[in-house]
Parts: structure tokens; C-alpha cells; sequence
């Protein structure tokens, strides 16, 4: 079947615009927003006493140091593992909540939610609601369309350009950093990191809003995966609002449902979806469709919760008129408190065990090893030494693992002398008499002893000769 010439197959997109709505969950959205952003603004200017040199802003990332630090934890770039640790267990935290509670992270967490939903009460204070924001939309350009439609998006970019700012301020010292961007003595990178933040702001939380959540995010893709019939999400109650219907003031409710199909939950959801015909991917949890729905039942005086935050389960209790039970703790919930107990254990412990001191080896490969006049057999090596502690060390090294070698460090020692917060490099030289690493492969161990508490650090290698 052809497509008939000028038509296509593809509905156009059209701009979802919300009703504004009371109730709890607007109240628990507002909360989460005056909550998440001073944070986010605000955490950078955060101090934490790390003693005499160290950078004392509780959250930063040093690029140029190559450090990352958060409040007393100072993660460098060889311990990038913790990094992966964190998003485990951030992935498995996201995985358990919504077994439990849903989607709560996109309907109340998400930045993409959160500046959205900024970014409409802007609309809402310029332009009005949801019937005016339409109004103006269909209206033709005029002074008065162009004024507000300016405004709005002037004060848009103002805070993208905000959410930009704050997010290169993790990236150096906050306050003397925010002076030097707002008055243009900052480097292009730091301006180039600020555009690009802020620009994906204006443009998504501005423009993409819900196609965020419908086709850009993964989360709505595999959320049916983490779901159960006893996990709480926004659900229906057709049981009780079938059939529906129009109503007027008088009228009963007898031989029909309590749905009135006033469509306020459709012109409050943030995404333009209709709970009623069941979860969808463009369901975020966020519970407006409640608010809206349980006002119109106060208005026509039937009992709340036709669109409740409830499980499935519970749902089909109160159809078959059971009372209806909550399971918190089943076998899907315990598996993922079982996994992020273990991986919090784990990242714990190597928090714990964290030494000091590290030592790595690597052996020179260009010349496995170097014959030299006396016959004696030469391999060479580069010692690297990070240093975590706050103040010179000198260590002492020491070969373990083949009798008779000479050790030797270019530039003298040991004793070898590494600076405070830093890693020391040496090339060390290790030879063996004529006759003894003859066509083998030996391994050997570097010792290296701290000169002042006197622990060491240990690293295997390998002495290599030439085959027979």
C-alpha cells in the first residue's frame, strides 16, 4: 500500500500543556523542588577541613589535581572502581524503590521533573493556566504574545544558564570561581561546560519536556521489569468507574460508574497521558492525576481514591470487596535488599582496608633485559609510588625472590622521598650476577617499608633472562 502523496504516517508532536492542580502530591512535588535545588546551587559552597594545602570544598572535582573529593573521601583517578561502586549501587537503590513505590524517582526526583516543572510555573505566573498558555499558543504574533513568550523564555535561559554555572562550580573552588565566570575571566572550557549543561536544560526541560520520559529515557522502557503486583503506582479503580459517563448536579449514580469523564486527569499529567486506559510509559508516578481526581470527587460528593497510589493487588482486593493487603517484603524486594546490602558491604570494606600507600610495577619492555660487559643480566623498571598522606614520606625498597642482585635508582637511594598528596616515579635498575637468571623467568617481589611507622607495601614482578 502506497502513502497518498503530501500525507504521512507520523502524527506530528504536540505540546502537552498541564493543568495546574492541588493537593498532596503537588504539595510533596513543591517540597522536593525547594528542597533538590537549593542543594544543587548551594553544594558547592559547602566547606570541609581537609588540614593545611588540601581543597576545602566538601564536593569537588579536581580535574587539574586529578582528585575528587566529597567530604571526607578524596578519590583518585587509580580508584575510579568507587565510581562504578556508587552507580551499582545507585542502579540497585532505583531498582528496590521501584519494586515498592513506583516510579517516586521520576515523578519527584528527576531533574528532568524538577526543572520542568519550574519551568511551567514560570508559564503559569506570566501567561496563566493551562487554558491561556493554549489561548496564546493559537494566538497570532502580536506585541503582547511576543512580550510574554520573551519573558518566559528570558527567565528560562536565566536559570539554564544558572543550572550551567552551578554545575562547572563542582569543577573548581565555588567562591572564586562564580566571580571570575560572571565576569568573564574564566577559561573556555569552563564557559563551554556551562553551555552545553546549560542548553540541554533550556532545550528539555523548555522544549522536549515529556519526550524526555517518553522516548529519550530507559527508565519507562524496562520499568515493567521491576514491577509486580504489589508494587504502589498510580493506577485505576475500573472496577468502581466503569461505566462512565457525564454528569450533572442532581443526577445519580446508580447503575453506572463513579467516573464522571471530566478528563481533569488527562489535563493535569504532566505528559498528556489517560491513566484510565492503564499504566503507560508516559506514566511518571508523580500522582497529579490524584489531586485532580480526588478534588472532582469531593465536588460531587462521592468517596476519594478512583485514581489512588496503590498496587494492582490491592485494587483487585477491593473489587472482589476483600479487605486489601500490602507486601512490602517479598521474594523480589529481598533479592534487591540482599544485593545492595552486599554491594554497600563491599564498597564498606574496601573503604576500610584503604591503605596509604600504593606501589606498582612495571617492567621495561622496549629491552626485556641487557647483557651487559661482565656478563651480568640487567632488567629495568618503573616504581611508581602514590603517596595518600598529607606530608612527605621516605621509604626504603628492598628485592625479594632472587639472591645476588643488585638494585640501583637513577637519581640516588633509596631511600626514595615522595611528596605529600602525590605519586613518585623512579626507574629502578635490578642486575643479576652472570649465570644465575640464565633462560628463566623469576619472580620477584619489591618491599617497599615506610622509613617512620614502618609498614610496607608489596608488588610482584617478574626478572627476565636470556633463553638458553
Amino acid at each position: 500500500m502506497t502513502e497518498p502523496e503530501g500525507s504521512s504516517l507520523y502524527a506530528r508532536s504536540e505540546t502537552v500543556q498541564s493543568r495546574s492542580v492541588r493537593g498532596r502530591f503537588r504539595s510533596w512535588k513543591f517540597l522536593a523542588m525547594v528542597v533538590l535545588l537549593p542543594w544543587w546551587y548551594l553544594a558547592p559552597f559547602l566547606r570541609w577541613n581537609r588540614g593545611p594545602g588540601a581543597p576545602d570544598q566538601a564536593i569537588l572535582i579536581d580535574m587539574g589535581g586529578r582528585r575528587a573529593y566529597f567530604l571526607g573521601l578524596e578519590i583518585w583517578p587509580q580508584e575510579v572502581y568507587y565510581l562504578t561502586g556508587i552507580l551499582v549501587v545507585a542502579a540497585i537503590v532505583l531498582f528496590l524503590v521501584s519494586a515498592l513505590y513506583g516510579r517516586v524517582w521520576c515523578g519527584f526526583l528527576c531533574w528532568q521533573t524538577v526543572y520542568t516543572d519550574l519551568f511551567v510555573q514560570i508559564e503559569r505566573m506570566l501567561i496563566g493556566d493551562r487554558t491561556r498558555r493554549l489561548a496564546l499558543d493559537r494566538a497570532p504574533w502580536n506585541l503582547d504574545k511576543l512580550a510574554r513568550k520573551g519573558a518566559v523564555h528570558l527567565l528560562w535561559m536565566l536559570i539554564a544558564g544558572s543550572c550551567g554555572i552551578a554545575f562547572a562550580l563542582y569543577f573548581g573552588n565555588a567562591p572564586t570561581m562564580l566571580p571570575a565566570i560572571l565576569t568573564g575571566r574564566e577559561s573556555v572550557a569552563i564557559y563551554g561546560a556551562i553551555a552545553v549543561v546549560g542548553g540541554f536544560c533550556y532545550l528539555l526541560a523548555g522544549f522536549a519536556r515529556e519526550q524526555v520520559c517518553l522516548y529519550m529515557c530507559p527508565y519507562s522502557r524496562f520499568q515493567a521489569a521491576m514491577f509486580d503486583e504489589h508494587s504502589l503506582i498510580v493506577g485505576y479503580e475500573a472496577w468502581r468507574g466503569e461505566r462512565r459517563g457525564r454528569w450533572r448536579k442532581g443526577q445519580t449514580f446508580e447503575g453506572r460508574g463513579h467516573c464522571i469523564d471530566c478528563g481533569v486527569c488527562v489535563a493535569v499529567c504532566p505528559t498528556g497521558i489517560d491513566i484510565r486506559n492503564g499504566s503507560q510509559l508516559g506514566c511518571i508516578g508523580c500522582g497529579l492525576c490524584i489531586d485532580g481526581c480526588d478534588a472532582m470527587m469531593d465536588r460531587v460528593g462521592l468517596p476519594r481514591g478512583l485514581i489512588t497510589w496503590d498496587s494492582i493487588a490491592s485494587q483487585a482486593a477491593r473489587a472482589r470487596g476483600e479487605t486489601p493487603r500490602h507486601r512490602l517484603v517479598r521474594p523480589r524486594t529481598l533479592v534487591y535488599g540482599a544485593i545492595l546490602a552486599l554491594s554497600l558491604g563491599v564498597i564498606g570494606w574496601s573503604l576500610i582496608a584503604r591503605t596509604t600507600t600504593e606501589m606498582t610495577i612495571l617492567h621495561e619492555r622496549a629491552l626485556l633485559y641487557v647483557r651487559l660487559s661482565d656478563g651480568s643480566i640487567r632488567n629495568g623498571y618503573v616504581v611508581k609510588v602514590q603517596n595518600k598522606v598529607r606530608s612527605e614520606r621516605i621509604f626504603d625498597l628492598q628485592i625479594e625472590g632472587l639472591e645476588g642482585v643488585r638494585m640501583s635508582v637513577i637519581g640516588g637511594g633509596p631511600p626514595l622521598k615522595v611528596a605529600s598528596d602525590s605519586v613518585g616515579s623512579f626507574t629502578v635498575f635490578v642486575t643479576a650476577a652472570a649465570g644465575i637468571a640464565t633462560g628463566r623467568r623469576v619472580s620477584l617481589a619489591f618491599v617497599l617499608r615506610d622509613l617512620k611507622d614502618g609498614s610496607e607495601t608489596r608488588a610482584e614482578s617478574l626478572f627476565v633472562g636470556p633463553d638458553r
